[in-house]
């Protein structure tokens, strides 16, 4: 997906003398999908990726490197990554209402990497622990979120984007040892993400696909058996409204719970509903649109889930709140 961002805010700021104005053209094309795609995995919201980008550049305007005809990427990433860091710190701090998902953002049906993807070295993969299509899934995301703003970007630069030690020390201003003990830690902190690792493979995906059409089909019957069959025993729904729509406040866990939950928004959601079956996030999920909604139900919606070993469904994520849908077509 193509992220379009916003440059007028950076037009408009002071621009340094000695900063050419094609020099700054050409650092928006050639280096705005490499920073939203960083941004995106630092945050994981599409809305605040799309703000840090253009923080990012009105900080070129504003402060410009010392030498402009030196490589831009490096001190690109090191104002996007600080801004990012500052960024988690401060969310951190904020309340929210009922439980955080990640934005969805669409990969598109390719087996490799789609557009939205950041370039490296002029290939769309990277050499890193996780490849660019892994490190987008929800499960990455969210495992993600386990760890202190300095570990995440530390475990992004290092294991994702694949810099060198050196390298992530410049970015984040710190010492290479200091790198090395918060990589450490910020891997400790993902080895259960690694024991049960979501690697969006066709199989994968082809499963995903099958399953959130029979569950789908399941509860438009309103056949409470076969969804709950569906469900695996240790089953957990998530919705995120940001407090902007009625969503479930806390998770929901367990096959009766959840099928209740489910079934009963199915039973006067879904005959208005228009569904399309999209690739999000590196999996199948369902992009729904709703006709007339009554005061407090969302418009639109983003349900997702992923799956055991036996094809039944573990998580179900529902993602209604505006913002975190900027980046879906409807």
């Amino acid at each position: 997906m193509n992220r379009t961002i916003d440059t007028t805010a950076a037009r408009n700021s002071p621009v340094a003398p000695d900063l050419p104005e094609e020099a700054l053209a050409d650092a928006f094309k050639s280096h705005e999908r490499f920073l939203w795609g960083l941004c995106y995995r630092l945050t994981g919201s599409a809305a605040d990726a799309d703000d840090l980008v253009q923080e990012t550049f009105v900080r070129v305007m504003e402060r410009p490197p010392r030498d402009v005809l030196a490589p831009w990427r490096p001190w690109l990433v090191r104002v996007a990554i600080n801004l990012g860091r500052d960024h988690l710190r401060r969310r951190k701090r904020r309340a929210y209402v009922g439980p955080w998902l990640p934005s969805p953002v669409e990969t598109g049906e390719e087996e490799s990497p789609p557009a939205h993807e950041p370039v490296l070295e002029g290939e769309l993969s990277t050499e890193g622990r996780y490849d660019l299509l892994e490190s987008v899934s929800y499960a990455f995301l969210l495992a993600l979120e386990a760890l202190t703003p300095q570990q995440r970007a530390v475990l992004l630069l290092r294991d994702v984007f694949d810099y060198s030690v050196r390298d992530t020390a410049e970015a984040l201003d710190m010492t290479e040892p200091n790198v090395k003990t918060t990589h450490h830690r910020a891997r400790r902190a993902m080895r259960e993400y690694d024991r049960h690792r979501c690697v969006p493979t066709r199989a994968l995906q082809e499963r995903t696909r099958q399953v959130l059409a029979r569950f789908v089909s399941a509860l438009a019957s309103q056949d409470v058996a076969a969804v709950e069959a569906m469900l695996s025993e240790s089953v957990r729904a998530v919705s995120d409204g940001g407090g902007e729509y009625f969503a479930a406040r806390v998770p929901l866990i367990g096959p009766p719970r959840v099928a209740k939950f489910h079934l009963k928004i199915s039973s006067y959601r879904l005959a208005t509903a228009r569904l399309e079956m999209r690739m999000i996030n590196g999996l199948p999920a369902l992009v729904g649109e709703f006709g007339a909604t009554p005061p407090g139900q969302p418009p639109r919606m983003v349900l997702r889930c992923d799956i055991d070993t036996q094809g039944r469904i573990t998580h179900l994520h529902s993602v209604v709140a505006s913002r975190k849908l900027s980046a879906v077509r409807f």
